[in-house]
């Protein structure tokens, strides 16, 4: 878990501007943690509160709102800022980035 939050931050300034070199400063000023950091400590929240589909919901709505600029999808931020406790039928890969609390 903590390697997946180290690589979001070094990985963020990278985004969407890729480099090609393994010659980079690993902590830049600019580095930032991104929605991946704020859900997988959530997932993180839900797995050791239960487990349950439920509790997911709850953490990721928990975190979701105490972090909401940290660069969710539009309508994975529109379901996080609502009352709707449904899947949205995401297409991202959040789920692959979010899921290192459960290894």
């Amino acid at each position: 878990m903590l390697g997946a939050i180290v690589g979001d931050i070094v990985g963020s300034v990278y985004e969407w501007r890729n480099i090609k070199t393994k010659d980079f400063p690993l902590f830049r000023d600019d580095c930032f943690f991104t929605d991946d950091t704020m859900m997988t400590i959530a997932t993180a929240d839900a797995v050791m509160n239960g487990g349950e589909a439920d509790d997911f919901i709850d953490a990721y709505k928990k975190w979701g709102r105490l972090y909401p600029n940290a660069g969710y999808g539009g309508r994975f931020g529109n379901w996080i800022n609502s009352d709707e406790r449904e899947p949205y039928n995401s297409w991202g890969n959040g789920s692959a980035m979010r899921v290192s609390p459960c290894c």
